[in-house]
């Protein structure tokens, strides 16, 4: 027998939108946060974000199979602080860190140990958002890979 898991929370949108773009050393992030009952992610967090970038993408950022370019996400969640961190790779991988904290103290995330989610329903919006982007402006651009019109490509929306 199957058991059916049950909808604890129902469904709410949630506003997912690009902050700015965040030079962390070479690397070029874009940075996106996601807020709740339609708000935008706390700055405090957002800034925490760029902090925790700096330790998180390896160096240097861009090798033989890196461009030196990723985003993050900044999920200001109902009861707790998430990072979400990627950055692409061998040309169209899409590596990751997850961190994790308390809604009060943004600074004290840590990473999350395995097994990692690939993201919840709001954070793959812009997983989502930035695939795309990523093949339209890099990987299948017939005037070749114009990494500057993917950076310059955002996502704003609630969903």
């Amino acid at each position: 027998m199957n058991a059916t898991p049950t909808v604890r929370t129902p469904y709410e949108p949630r506003h997912l939108h690009f902050v700015r773009l965040e030079e962390v050393g070479d690397w070029r992030i874009k940075a996106y946060g996601i807020g709740l009952d339609g708000g935008d992610a706390r700055p405090e967090f957002v800034d925490a974000t760029v902090r925790l970038a700096q330790e998180v993408y390896p160096e240097p950022a861009a090798t033989e199979d890196r461009y030196g370019v990723g985003f993050f996400i900044a999920h200001d969640a109902r009861f707790a602080c998430i990072a979400l961190l990627y950055w692409w790779q061998s040309e169209n991988e899409l590596h990751q860190r997850i961190y994790y904290g308390p809604k009060d103290d943004p600074d004290a995330m840590v990473p999350v140990e395995e097994p990692q989610a690939a993201g919840c329903v709001w954070e793959l919006g812009i997983v989502d958002f930035e695939r795309r982007a990523w093949l339209e402006d890099v990987l299948q651009n017939p005037d070749g890979p114009d990494v500057q019109r993917y950076l310059d490509r955002t996502f704003v929306a609630d969903v």
